[in-house]
């Protein structure tokens, strides 16, 4: 959509090819269906959340950034608010009104929206012809490739485009799933489905490495975990099956080690006469007790005035350190964003026109770009389409 309303508003004649029976679908789904538009941030803060090639997003968000991004929408009548982190969401906290208005913007700048899927792309001597769409042949000399991922396809994102750019030459790099729930071959994981952690850190480590640590929440779930901590940590495992991955969640973060004795310390002479397994009520949610005393090694009928120092230093390891073992994401069709796609080596990051074919350009998850939680996605979405939409030549009417 912004692709084909910043390309209209030059006066191009645009269709726009969309399968759905309304504009944005996905959009209408982001951020939980509050839409996290973009990161209130500077450029470089955008880049250092940027896993992959980030220097090739530099032209595009120099040109249309995050401020950018913000005018946009605020001066079109759609009032922004930042949250925690510089998330960026509308006010309303509804997606509908994100989409809702590009969809007005697009019917306002004259774009023809037809409900069709696109077929094939066709090309002679090097440059785009025509598009063939589900309704027959559209004769242009331009198209712009914005179909997404492979993430949530119900919404239209079955890998189309990839097709498309692999045809016509294009590398496409592979796919894999990212912000995206973990599984875990650990049963108490299952034991404990439904119990969600609030302000706990959450440690991911790589080979042993720590490659992500961050203050939030998350959740176990029948497979594993998941929650807004573990999927932003997900982003950063990018070596499935080359190398290991693990979770260490620190249960009490606003106390230090000695702290967390001294507390401990306290409920066991509280409950000094009473069985481990009922001592920790104020120390850990009902749901995961159970768990804690197993992996403690400590009988559940000890009384708490026979538990010794090693042992409550084993149960103190386990508030701050708890372990979970990682085996894989979820499927890519359950993670919010795709990671791989057509390389960026072949398209210009000026224009985001293919290097290959004349007249054909990319934007958006179909490329090889994604990033961490907190609006940078779609700030890609935003500044690539942008650009793409504002290079299309006059005599290339997409």
């Amino acid at each position: 959509m912004m692709c084909a309303l910043t390309a209209a508003e030059r006066g191009l004649k645009v269709i726009l090819l969309e399968p759905n029976r309304m504009l944005g679908r996905k959009l209408r789904i982001t951020g939980k269906g509050r839409c996290n538009v973009t990161n209130n941030c500077d450029v470089r803060s955008f880049m250092a959340n940027i896993p992959g090639d980030g220097r090739f997003l530099y032209s595009a968000v120099s040109r249309f950034g995050m401020g950018e991004v913000m005018d946009f929408f605020e001066s079109r009548g759609l009032p922004l608010k930042t949250e925690r982190g510089n998330r960026v969401f509308p006010v309303s906290d509804n997606a509908n009104d994100v989409a809702g208005l590009l969809t007005r913007l697009c019917e306002k700048a004259g774009v023809r929206v037809l409900h069709s899927p696109a077929r094939d792309i066709l090309t002679s001597d090097g440059a785009v012809i025509g598009v063939v769409s589900g309704e027959g042949l559209i004769d242009c000399p331009a198209c712009a490739v914005c179909t997404g991922g492979l993430s949530y396809p119900l919404t239209g994102s079955t890998g189309d485009g990839y097709r498309f750019a692999g045809k016509l030459g294009h590398t496409v790099t592979e796919r894999r799933p990212s912000l995206v729930p973990l599984e875990s071959d650990d049963a108490y994981c299952a034991e404990m489905q439904g119990f969600a952690l609030k302000n706990v850190i959450l440690s991911a480590y790589e080979d042993d490495k720590l490659i992500y640590r961050e203050l939030g929440e998350m959740l176990f779930t029948h497979f594993g975990v998941s929650g807004p901590l573990v999927l932003s940590a997900s982003a950063k495992m990018r070596h499935w099956g080359e190398r290991t991955y693990r979770l260490e969640i620190d249960l009490k973060p606003g106390l230090d080690e000695k702290k967390l004795d001294a507390r401990i310390l306290r409920d066991f002479e509280k409950y000094a006469n009473k069985e481990f397994k009922n001592a920790l009520g104020e120390l850990a949610g009902r749901t995961m007790i159970p768990v804690l005393v197993r992996l403690s090694g400590i009988p559940e009928d000890t009384k708490i005035n026979a538990v010794t120092r090693e042992q409550r230093q084993r149960l103190l390891r386990l508030f701050k350190a708890f372990p979970v073992s990682v085996i894989k994401p979820r499927p890519i069709d359950e993670a919010i964003v795709t990671a791989g796609g057509v390389s960026t080596k072949e398209v210009n990051p000026r224009t985001m026109e293919s290097k290959l074919v004349r007249g054909l350009f990319f934007a958006g998850e179909v490329l090889d770009l994604d990033a961490y939680t907190g609006g940078f996605n779609l700030q890609i979405a935003w500044s690539t389409g942008y650009a793409a939409g504002i290079s299309v030549k006059k005599d290339e009417e997409a």
